[in-house]
Parts: structure tokens; sequence; C-alpha cells
């Protein structure tokens, strides 16, 4: 077998392995063991997290970070890749962005010099524009861990209101605006709210028994109202370009309607913590949106209305 092929074929095997000695490799690749050996140290250099241990029940151990089998990539596939990494660095934070950036040099480095040429051409001429913002939001990767784990979390939360304490079981988390949040089941309002990431001051493990949420996700969180403050159903009128701009929140999209005309409506339920921030929403959108019900949300759009022409008369 030529050394290269075994090289492949010994990087997959020991990331299927894990854990393995030279003698094991040496017998199922037909080679000695002095052989394996060099093998090994080459695929050390090249980056392959390998781990050794001395003894009589000793040998070698991947560790934690598995290097996956290299894999072909069409010119164009590895161009699209790049600009999809590339397009976030304009987000302050990431759930894994030490690991975006070294995807990112290894992409670059490694590729053609030809390919390398044509990007550095792309750099300036496309781009994904996110606003960049000042704030941070350092737990991301422990959000999105709890949220695959089915974990519940302990975080020191800076609402609007005053700090607080709460404990939450995090569903997703997903950005808009360049800003992140984390739709979760709050234990302390029993139901599910929306979390910003960067008001979120500590994150760790806490000692309560999670729910089973395992069959909710952020595509269909909203139609989950188990344990929800229904504020009432929402019904608001929208205007081609009303329509337009709701179709630019995905949060919205499940309970958005469009006619052949254009023109819409949004129709669903409503939690009552929401109310604030769909009294400012639709104030936003101006003559483009009629909202019709509830009741509570019209009285505190009128309320904001009243206190906004105060302040400029």
């Amino acid at each position: 077998m030529p050394k290269s092929k075994r090289l492949m074929e010994l990087m997959m095997t020991v990331n299927r392995k894990r854990k393995f000695t030279v003698k094991e490799l040496a017998q199922e690749f037909g080679v000695s063991q002095r052989t394996i050996l060099r093998d090994l140290q080459e695929l050390s250099e090249l980056g392959v997290p390998l781990y050794s241990e001395v003894g009589p029940h000793g040998g070698y151990q991947v560790l934690k970070e598995r290097i996956l089998p290299p894999i072909a990539f069409l010119e164009e596939e590895a161009v699209a890749i790049f600009f999809a990494i590339h397009a976030l660095r304009h987000y302050s934070s990431l759930p894994f962005e030490t690991e975006a950036s070294s995807a990112l040099r290894k992409f670059y480095q490694y590729m053609p010099n030809d390919i390398r040429d044509r990007i550095d051409q792309m750099k300036n001429r496309v781009d994904f524009v996110t606003p960049t913002r000042q704030v941070s939001s350092p737990h991301l990767a422990i959000l999105l861990e709890a949220a695959i784990q089915q974990k519940v979390l302990l975080i020191d939360y800076e609402s609007r209101d005053k700090p607080s304490k709460r404990e939450i079981q995090p569903i997703g988390i997903y950005t808009r605006n360049g800003l992140w949040y984390c739709p979760a089941y709050c234990y302390q309002s029993d139901e599910i709210r929306v979390f910003r990431c960067d008001r979120i001051h500590a994150a760790v493990d806490s000692d309560s028994q999670p729910m089973d949420l395992r069959n909710i996700h952020l595509g269909n969180r909203e139609s989950d109202t188990k344990g929800v403050q229904v504020g009432g159903t929402l019904f608001a009128e929208l205007t081609k370009e009303g329509v337009q701009a709701c179709e630019a929140e995905h949060w919205l999209v499940p309970t958005l309607h469009v006619r052949q005309d254009g023109t819409g409506w949004v129709e669903g339920y409503l939690p009552k913590s929401d109310i604030p921030f769909f009294t400012k929403f639709f104030i936003g959108l101006g003559k483009e949106v009629t909202v019709k019900s509830p009741t509570e949300l019209l009285d505190e759009i009128r309320r904001n209305l009243t206190e906004l022409m105060t302040k400029y008369m």
C-alpha cells in the first residue's frame, strides 16, 4: 500500500478507534511497529491530536477534538464555504468564534494560489452585511450546548427593569440585526420567553430537573402555548409595504398571511410578556399597519403614542 494511502486510512482509523496500540495498528495495516510509529508521528505533525500513555495498559488515544478525514471540494464549493465563514466576521460574538477563525485560515492557507487570488479579488465585491454591535454575548456556546443536551441553566439576567437570577432551559439561539437571542423556558414566569444574550452576564448549570423540550425548537416554538399567559389573539392588517417589513422578521412569518394583491395580515397568539415589544414594533411600521386586537396591545400603543406626542409638543 502506498504511504500516502496508508496515512489517509490511518487517519480515519484512529478517529474511529479513539484508543489503540501500535501493535494493533501494525497488525491491521501489515507493516512493522516502527513504520506505524513513524506514521503516527507524521499524523501528529499534520495536526491529529494524539496522546500517548505509557505502562502495561498504555497506548495511544485521540483527544476530544477529532480531525475529520480530508474532503474533496470543487472550486466553487470551496469559495462558497470560505465566504460563508468570512461573513461571520461582522458578529462581535459567535458560539464557535475561535473555530470559525481557525477554519477560515486553513481554507485560505491550503487553497491553490489561483483560487486565493480569486478570493482576494472577490472580498471587496461581495459581502453579507450585518450591523456591528458593541455589546458581546460571551455565553453563546453554553446556551447552545444546554439546548442540545436539555439542560437547565441558572443565569444572571439584566432586563430593562432590574437585574435578576433566573432558571431557564434554552431551546436554541438565533441572531437578528447583529444581536443574539435565546428562546428558553423560564421557570420563574412559567412560559417560553426570549432572552437577549448580551444581557446574560453569567450562566452555569442548575440542579433543577429539566423539562422534556426535545420536540420544541426554533422552527415551532411559537406554536407551543403551554404555560404561556395569553394576552389575547393578535390581529393586524398590513399594507404591501407592511407585509414586506414583516417578512424580514422570521419570528413573525408563522403568523403572517399574504393576499394575492400583496397586502396581508398577522394573526396568532400574543403572550402577555410580548406586548411591550409588539407595541414598539407596530409603532415603527407607522401607517403600514392597523392593529385590531387585542385590547391590551391597542391600549399600550395609545399610551406610547400619547407620551411621544407630549414629548414633541
